[in-house]
């Protein structure tokens, strides 16, 4: 078989700057794969740089992936400013729809909206403090998430439009979004967090599809629970699989992007599963690791 019927990756570097010394690591790693390098791309984003080698394998993803992490590695300990690569399935490279389904809290926006609204009730180093346990996935989410939620107990209901005004994007989120639906794919959002504060935000950024939980309320208060099924890590990697279903997309043509234990399940039902500044344990189990505060690098993970 001659290389150019082998499937073709995208080997992707990426960083606030891109050394020659890192990158001459990471194509030569690439060459000594026996993969067949058929094109070069580099991109400049809004604080970072990319390079992208669209590369012929038969080798397999795995064995490419080993030889671009240990070729990093080397690099990084070598001096090499600090950057990252992922190795990109050949499923995401080929022609298709694609969907990408992100996580909300400190991965779509710069917040976690549980704090938000606990700080209204003089709860929010309590609530911050079992968050950041339970996305280190030390405790159950839906566990966690009820004693959170119960904290928020009496609350006038007003106090969701108010956190709704504090809502930031995070970095590049805008961007990436628009890049994806303007391509034609598809874009989706999966929240532990409230459907109140989340449906106003997937509206204006018209997104695919958009799932999160429901906080209880009653004569105008917050009751101090959430009603229906609980978005835990099992719902989000189902919503994954859901979602691409109904629009005919194969899983192996998805990306999943998180920051905690609770979007584990989804990161590895995707066909790429990215770790945006994520928890150590997320960072160790996905495909792609993105420590860079840019969301948007994420489009690069694809043809558009």
């Amino acid at each position: 078989m001659s290389p150019e019927s082998f499937p073709e990756y995208s080997v992707v570097s990426y960083g606030r700057e891109l050394a020659d010394a890192y990158l001459g690591k990471v194509q030569q790693a690439v060459a000594g794969t026996g993969a067949h390098i058929v094109e070069l791309e580099n991109a400049r984003g809004n604080g970072y740089v990319v390079s992208k080698l669209f590369v012929t394998y038969d080798g397999g993803l795995d064995s490419l992936r080993s030889a671009v992490a240990a070729a990093a590695r080397a690099a990084l300990d070598g001096g090499a400013a600090p950057a990252q690569s992922a190795v990109v399935p050949a499923s995401l490279v080929e022609p298709g729809r694609k969907l990408l389904v992100m996580d909300v809290d400190s991965t779509l926006i710069k917040q976690e909206v549980i704090e938000l609204l606990a700080a209204h009730a003089g709860r929010e180093a309590e609530v911050a403090a079992v968050t950041e346990a339970a996305m280190r996935g030390e405790l159950d989410f839906a566990q966690s998430l009820h004693a959170r939620v119960k904290t928020l107990a009496g609350l006038p209901e007003s106090v969701i439009a108010e956190v709704g005004t504090r809502i930031e994007l995070s970095d590049g989120a805008e961007e990436l979004v628009k890049a994806f639906l303007s391509a034609g794919h598809a874009v989706a959002v999966v929240s532990g967090g409230f459907n109140q504060v989340l449906a106003p935000l997937a509206s204006a950024l018209e997104l695919t599809f958009a799932r999160a939980n429901e906080l209880g309320v009653e004569d105008g208060l917050l009751t101090g629970t959430v009603t229906g099924e609980v978005v835990d890590r099992a719902v989000k990697a189902r919503s994954l699989r859901e979602w691409a279903g109904e629009l005919d997309i194969r899983l192996d043509q998805t990306i999943a992007v998180g920051d905690g234990a609770n979007d584990l399940d989804m990161l590895a039902a995707a066909a790429l599963g990215v770790a945006f500044n994520a928890k150590p344990a997320v960072q160790a189990a996905a495909d792609a690791v993105l420590n860079l505060p840019s969301l948007d690098v994420v489009q690069h993970f694809v043809k558009l």
